[in-house]
C-alpha cells in the first residue's frame, strides 16, 4: 500500500509500507494469551493490508454491581406481534374469498378459466364509433345507397360498370360506354344486393351520358353539387363497382379541371368533354359512378383513366382518372328523360383538326352562315386562343370546352386574325341535327 499504514503479520511484527516507513508509530503487539487476539493477527483468512490496532478490556472496578438495563421495545414488539398475526389471518382470509368471487363471475361470464384477449374500457365491449357526417365515412355511408352497379348483356358477353340513381321515381345515371351495344335492357344492382331490371331510355355517345329507368321502391337520389364551383386541391370520393368489386371507395382530390378529352375506340364514337382529372383510384367498372365532393354531392361522372399500359384489358389506376362535369352530364340527361336524345352545344364552324397550327389555337377552317360564329363576326382562317378566358391548344381543347356549356350561354372568345388579337362574344346554339 500507498497511503502510510502497514501490514502486521501473522507473527504480530509490523511491516513498513513503502510509501513512508516513519508515517505512524509502531504498534504495540498484542498481550500473549489474551482472550480477544488468540487468533486475530493469526487468522489466515484476514486480510493483511487491512490496518490493524489492539484493544485491550478494561478490568472493572472491584465492588461496583452492573446497572440493570431495561430494553424500551421489549413492550411494543409483545403488541407488534400480536398486530402482525391479525393482520396476515386478515389478508389470507379476503385473499380466499376473492379468488372464490373472480372464479364465479368467471363461470357465469362463460370464461371458465379460459384466455380472454381483449376488451373495452371497464371490461366492455366498445360502443360503435360517431363519425361526423361532414367526415369521409360519414359522406361514404350517406352516398353509399344511391350508387349501383349496372351490368349490360352485349353480343362480347356482360359489360359491367357504375351508376347512381338521379331521382327517387328510378332514373339512373351513367355511362354511354356502360351500356353500348347492349342486346337489351340492363340489370341495376343496389348496394344492399338487390337487383332491378332497367330499361335504357336513351343514351348519347359524344357526351358519352346514358340513363336508365328501373322501379324499386323508396329510392335514394343523390344531392347534386356544382362543378363550376370546385377548386383544384378540393377533396373527392369516387364511388362504383371497379373489376366488379361493388359498393367501394377511394378518395383523392380534384387534380385538375377543365382537362379536355377526346376518347373512343378507333373507328368508332368520338367522345369530347373538358373533365375534371383526379388521383382518386378508378378503375375499369367504375365507368358511370359518381365523383363526390367533400359535401357528399356530386360534381362528376367518372368516365376514363389513362394508364401506361398498351393493351386496355390490362390498364389500371395510375392516379389519371377523369370526370365528366355534372353539369354537363345532368344537363345531357335532362334532355333524355325529357325528349329521349341530347342536345349537342356548337359553335357554328369547323376547325382543323391536323395540329399543324404554328402559335397554337384552334383555326378555324369554315363558318356556318347564320350561325354563332358568324353573327359574331368570325371568319374562316380566324385562330381561337381562348374560351372564356380557358387557353386553347388545338381543335380538341375548343369542341370540349363548347360541349361544356347549355345552348343559349353567351362565352367571350379570344382570337387571332393576322397578326391582330380580338375578342367577340359568342351566343353557343344547339346542333340543328
Amino acid at each position: 500500500m500507498t497511503d502510510g499504514w502497514h501490514w502486521h503479520q501473522p507473527d504480530g511484527t509490523a511491516t513498513p509500507a513503502t510509501s513512508s516507513p516513519s508515517a505512524r508509530p509502531p504498534v504495540t503487539p498484542h498481550a500473549a494469551g489474551s482472550p480477544w487476539w488468540s487468533d486475530a493477527l493469526g487468522d489466515p483468512w484476514r486480510d493483511p493490508r487491512a490496518p490493524a490496532a489492539v484493544v485491550l478490556p478494561t478490568p472493572p472496578s472491584p465492588g461496583a454491581a452492573p446497572e440493570p438495563v431495561t430494553d424500551p421495545a421489549a413492550a411494543s414488539r409483545r403488541g407488534l406481534t400480536s398486530v402482525l398475526l391479525i393482520a396476515i389471518f386478515s389478508a389470507l382470509l379476503a385473499g380466499a374469498l376473492g379468488g372464490s368471487l373472480g372464479y364465479a363471475l368467471a363461470l357465469r361470464g362463460g370464461v371458465g378459466g379460459g384466455t380472454v384477449l381483449g376488451s373495452g374500457p371497464n371490461g366492455e365491449a366498445p360502443a360503435v364509433a360517431q363519425r361526423p357526417p361532414d367526415s369521409l365515412a360519414g359522406v361514404a355511408e350517406r352516398v353509399a345507397p344511391s350508387v349501383v352497379t349496372v351490368r349490360a348483356a352485349t353480343k362480347g358477353g356482360t359489360s359491367i360498370g357504375s351508376g347512381f340513381v338521379a331521382t327517387a321515381d328510378g332514373y339512373v345515371i351513367t355511362n354511354d360506354h356502360v351500356v353500348e351495344g347492349a342486346t337489351g335492357g340492363a340489370t341495376v344492382v343496389f348496394n344492399d344486393g338487390a337487383t332491378a331490371s332497367g330499361s335504357i331510355v336513351g343514351h348519347d355517345a359524344e357526351s358519352d351520358i346514358a340513363v336508365i329507368k328501373v322501379s324499386r321502391p323508396n329510392l335514394v337520389p343523390v344531392e347534386f353539387g356544382d362543378s363550376e364551383a370546385i377548386a383544384v386541391g378540393d377533396p373527392v370520393l369516387a364511388f362504383g363497382s371497379p373489376l366488379a368489386l361493388a359498393n367501394t371507395v377511394t378518395a383523392g382530390i380534384v387534380s385538375a379541371l377543365d382537362r379536355t378529352i377526346q376518347s373512343g375506340e378507333p373507328g368508332g364514337q368520338v367522345r369530347y368533354y373538358a373533365a375534371i382529372q383526379t388521383d382518386a383510384a378508378v378503375n375499369q367498372g367504375n365507368s358511370g359512378g359518381p365523383l363526390v365532393d367533400s359535401g357528399g354531392r356530386v360534381v362528376g361522372v367518372n368516365s376514363v383513366i389513362k394508364s401506361l399500359a398498351a393493351d386496355e384489358e390490362q390498364a389500371g389506376n395510375i392516379g389519371l382518372a377523369f370526370a365528366i362535369p355534372i353539369n354537363q352530364a345532368k344537363r345531357v340527361a335532362q334532355d333524355i328523360i325529357d325528349t329521349g336524345k341530347a342536345r349537342r352545344t356548337v359553335i357554328g364552324a369547323q376547325v382543323d383538326g391536323s395540329g399543324r397550327n404554328p402559335g397554337g389555337g384552334a383555326r378555324l377552317t369554315a363558318v356556318d352562315a347564320g350561325g354563332p360564329a358568324a353573327a359574331s363576326g368570325l371568319r374562316a382562317g380566324d385562330v381561337v386562343t381562348k374560351l372564356d378566358g380557358r387557353p386553347v391548344e388545338q381543335a380538341t381543347d375548343l369542341i370540349a370546352l363548347v360541349r361544356k356549356y347549355a345552348p343559349g350561354a353567351v362565352v367571350t372568345v379570344e382570337y387571332r386574325r393576322g397578326s391582330s388579337k380580338q375578342n367577340a362574344s359568342v351566343t353557343l346554339a344547339a346542333d340543328a341535327k
